[in-house]
């Protein structure tokens, strides 16, 4: 064994199962799915799609491929699926190929109220590849479907995008495919319709919110926020004709011969997703990051509320501290968030005025509703105490997190 890399391993894995993990893009796939991405898959190249291949010997290949569609179309009630993208950037590079031509325009939100790098980021290939313009949130920090209505009609955009990495409210893609059908009613450019719905997709699989496949033209994911699965991307849609660019945008243009390995452990994961233990997974996540939240505004913090497995505390309001700086003060006694911009915000996004908190990771690991309570009464003594006492508030971490199941042990 390379001894210098499985002390690393060894550091990371106490790391993690004496910390409490808050980063609601983060969870924990099972020893099942793990095992998937080390087996024998790793070692084969299979350019291309089942039964259309570049290089022979890919019989199994194909047979593992092929179940792990079938599982995702059933699991999100799609007609077709693409699973090769590497991750939830790569699905979104292939998507705007499919779906649009460069330089044309798309209507995302804008980025301090919840978007993400690839919706339009002058740092992102997004911004610099198509015109994005951005719809706000209302004042209330919602999505107000007369502002996303107004901006349809005064943008008139190739490509609505809608999903988002830190809204913690319910999303209408109903009322969002019937405001896009309208403009496209009275408006000479045809306005397509597409969900990122990342963040989600494991509070859309059990049932818990709409599903953006029932109304958008095409549908883009991770696999390893909400569904538990490995790190990775993947594309759904119910149209044949987007269903044929998908796979050309995705193969040969932006990716070369796929991880099979991981798509074995996408495959993994979807079955594990699709019994009813995951649906009630999903509940405690659910109610876990109410319980957190609404202990937080109980003790007077200005939190936004949650309908999601995610919620965002002000910070800056609550303590008088940058998210940055609550960042590292929650990261040196155990608790790992991270910085957010919020809406409204005066901060640039180094510093931000916010922290993004979610509980799919330590849900995962066994918390409970009692302990999502205990984390709030936690969170609220790190930011406030100064100077802080990080030996007493490691030891709590460490009490609460020792009840949990091991990180590298889990099994649903």
């Amino acid at each position: 064994m390379d001894r210098e890399i499985e002390d690393i391993f060894a550091l990371e894995t106490k790391r993690q199962n004496e910390g409490i993990e808050l980063i609601c893009s983060e969870n924990y796939p099972s020893k099942e799915t793990r095992l998937a991405m080390s087996s024998i898959m790793v070692a084969k190249y299979a350019e291309g799609f089942p039964g259309h291949r570049y290089y022979g010997g890919c019989e199994f290949i194909d047979r593992c491929e092929n179940l792990c569609i079938e599982r995702l179309k059933a699991l999100f009630g799609a007609k077709f699926a693409n699973v090769q993208p590497h991750s939830g950037s790569q699905a979104n590079f292939a998507a705007y190929h499919a779906l649009i031509n460069p330089g044309e325009t798309v209507l995302s939100l804008e980025l301090n109220d919840g978007g993400h790098l690839t919706h339009g980021s002058p740092v992102s290939f997004s911004s610099q590849m198509y015109h994005f313009v951005h719809y706000p949130l209302g004042e209330d920090a919602h999505l107000d479907y007369g502002i996303v209505e107004k901006c349809l009609d005064e943008y008139d955009p190739n490509l609505f995008l809608a999903g988002y990495s830190a809204y913690p409210y319910a999303i209408d893609f109903k009322r969002m495919r019937e405001l896009i059908d309208e403009h496209n009613a009275h408006s000479s450019t045809h306005c397509l319709f597409m969900v990122d719905m990342a963040h989600i997709a494991g509070i859309i699989a059990a049932g818990y919110c709409q599903n953006p496949c029932d109304y958008a033209d095409l549908v883009t994911s991770t696999t390893h926020k909400t569904l538990r699965g490995p790190r990775g991307g993947v594309i759904l849609t119910n149209d044949p004709d987007i269903a044929k660019r998908v796979d050309k945008a995705v193969f040969p243009y932006s990716q070369g011969g796929p991880l099979e390995n991981i798509i074995a452990a996408k495959a993994v994961a979807f079955r594990e997703d699709a019994e009813p233990s995951f649906k009630t997974y999903i509940k405690k996540v659910l109610d876990n990051t109410k319980a957190c939240n609404d202990e937080l505004a109980h003790l007077g913090a200005t939190v936004s509320g949650t309908d999601n497995h995610l919620f965002l505390l002000n910070v800056l309001k609550t303590y008088g501290i940058t998210g940055k700086e609550a960042q590292l003060k929650l990261e040196s006694v155990g608790v790992t968030t991270n910085k957010n911009m919020i809406h409204g915000d005066t901060l640039k996004p180094a510093e931000a005025s916010g922290v993004r908190i979610g509980f799919a990771a330590v849900t995962t690991r066994g918390c409970t509703k009692e302990q999502a309570v205990e984390i709030a009464d936690l969170i609220d003594g790190v930011l406030k105490d100064e100077p802080l006492d990080v030996a007493y508030y490691s030891l709590r971490v460490k009490a609460i997190a020792s009840t949990w199941k091991d990180v590298a042990e889990l099994s649903f």
